[in-house]
């Protein structure tokens, strides 16, 4: 063996296959010491729905590694440093991360353990193109999806075929290792369980997942994705978040099971969902600025309002608008909500109750099992208008129209809003027009059973239309490089 100890250092690749990292210690050591490090010194603290999947997944995974799994909390570098000294490490390896902090942390660690003669070795598990690998004629960065997936990715080398479980793991235990109870990522108060009960974590599960979507669900994908209530998309996101699967077993699964025929329509459009998910990285990686501040410097003059009343009763799904309402619970009680719904949500909060996408961004970061930085900032900037080929801002999706649209016989709706479960289609996504006789009939009250609208569509339009019309136009230059 070429290397005597080696500590891998795991995060967000959670899984025994197709881990590029563990494949080459298994390679080349004699032992290793698999290590996760619980660092919020260093990096934003993950959202409260984020920790409890995490604490699943780490105990999964420690399960599959018979227990050799080490735990640490605190500063990455201080701990690794301690680690390599105390234990006599003579190599170092792990998969890139993508976020702004990540980056800076692994270049610091790198530099420091090389000139210690240390042997570093960082592998790509997480992407199907690194975002250095992908750019225009001139070099620069893309900034429209359809010319970085169709012109860019399709047009490059093909993603790696996933590598294959080591035969042998000879994992060991640190004396100094923490129990995984003592990272303290399960929340205090109970409100976790019900969540815990409607996911499967871990590597197996994913895997599981995305077998059963491939066998069935994708093969009406492109239209079926748009219906909350059809199980027609994958909810592989979370998985594929903490690594417990990598977008190159997807990609290759899906392609197998279709014999490379990525002409299929719904292959094709699932396949350029994986690419959004690389756009996004892309775009934190060549624009770090999109965590929190607009990608569209223009957008720093957009009047957003502050009202906590408003934003709380988003929050909570007591907006008065069922779907919106739906989508908002489904997230509380979930963890999760419908990709379509997610659209008409962050639509409804940036472009009728003008509230800032931060404040969106916030929120789904704390509640969302799949909370992705480069995801959920370049999510939240697409649908406020503020992003890289983002939605224009004249495109305010209508609440009532699109209940009707994605959920024409109501389950979705009724089944997270149980108040409406009595009121007809005809005005359930509108129930303020309904006869006294009609919501009599549904035994409803409006305004002490369900809330009347918090805010007026036409008149919250025109004055979001205003708002984006005061707006500096974009310079010519913006334009051409957009």
């Amino acid at each position: 063996m070429k290397f005597k100890k080696t500590l891998l250092w795991l995060r967000n690749d959670l899984r025994l296959s197709d881990n590029p990292a563990l494949d080459f210690a298994c390679q080349n050591s004699q032992e290793i010491y698999v290590i996760f490090i619980q660092d919020e010194v260093n990096h934003r603290q993950l959202g409260q729905a984020s920790k409890l999947w995490l604490h699943h997944s780490l105990q999964n995974l420690d399960k599959n590694l018979k227990n050799s799994l080490n735990f640490f909390n605190g500063d990455s570098q201080k701990i690794l440093n301690k680690i390599v000294k105390e234990y006599d490490i003579d190599c170092i390896t792990w998969n890139r991360c993508y976020e702004p902090s990540r980056i800076d942390q692994d270049s610091k660690v790198k530099k420091h353990f090389k000139e210690h003669n240390l042997n570093v070795e960082s592998f790509n598990a997480s992407l199907l193109w690194e975002p250095w690998t992908i750019l225009k004629s001139d070099k620069n960065p893309y900034k429209v999806f359809t010319h970085y997936y169709r012109n860019g990715c399709l047009k490059a080398v093909e993603p790696r075929f996933p590598l294959a479980k080591p035969d042998k793991i000879n994992a060991k235990k640190f004396d100094d290792s923490l129990k995984i109870s003592e990272l303290k990522l399960l929340p205090k108060i109970n409100w976790h369980h019900k969540i815990e009960k409607l996911w499967k974590i871990g590597e197996a599960h994913a895997q599981e997942k995305l077998e059963k979507f491939v066998s069935d669900p994708i093969h009406n994908y492109k239209e079926g994705r748009n219906y909350p209530s059809q199980k027609k998309v994958s909810q592989l996101s979370a998985h594929l978040h903490f690594g417990e699967i990598s977008p190159n077993q997807v990609w290759h699964y899906s392609l197998t099971h279709f014999g490379h025929k990525i002409s299929d329509k719904n292959l094709d459009c699932f396949l350029s969902e994986l690419g959004w998910r690389e756009f996004s990285n892309y775009l934190l990686y060549h624009f770090p600025k999109i965590v929190n501040k607009n990608f569209q410097p223009r957008f720093d003059n957009f009047p957003w309002q502050k009202n906590s009343k408003l934003l709380k009763a988003w929050q909570k799904g007591q907006t008065g608008y069922p779907i919106v309402d739906a989508g908002m619970r489904e997230l509380w009680q979930t963890g999760y909500m419908h990709n379509r719904v997610r659209m008409i949500v962050g639509s409804f909060l940036v472009k009728n109750l003008l509230l800032s996408w931060k404040e969106g961004e916030e929120w789904f970061w704390d509640c969302l099992i799949d909370a992705d930085m480069a995801s959920n900032c370049a999510s939240w900037q697409w649908v406020a208008g503020s992003g890289a080929d983002a939605a224009p801002y004249f495109r305010i999706f209508n609440p009532i129209l699109q209940g009707e649209k994605f959920d024409p016989d109501g389950e979705y709706t009724r089944f997270y809003v149980p108040e409406l479960k009595n009121l007809s289609n005809k005005f359930l996504f509108a129930p303020w027009l309904a006869s006294s006789e009609a919501l009599k009939q549904a035994n409803l009250k409006l305004g002490e059973d369900y809330p009347l609208p918090i805010v007026n569509l036409e008149k919250s339009r025109d004055m979001a239309m205003h708002a984006f019309k005061s707006l500096p136009k974009m310079s010519d230059e913006d334009k051409l490089h957009n």
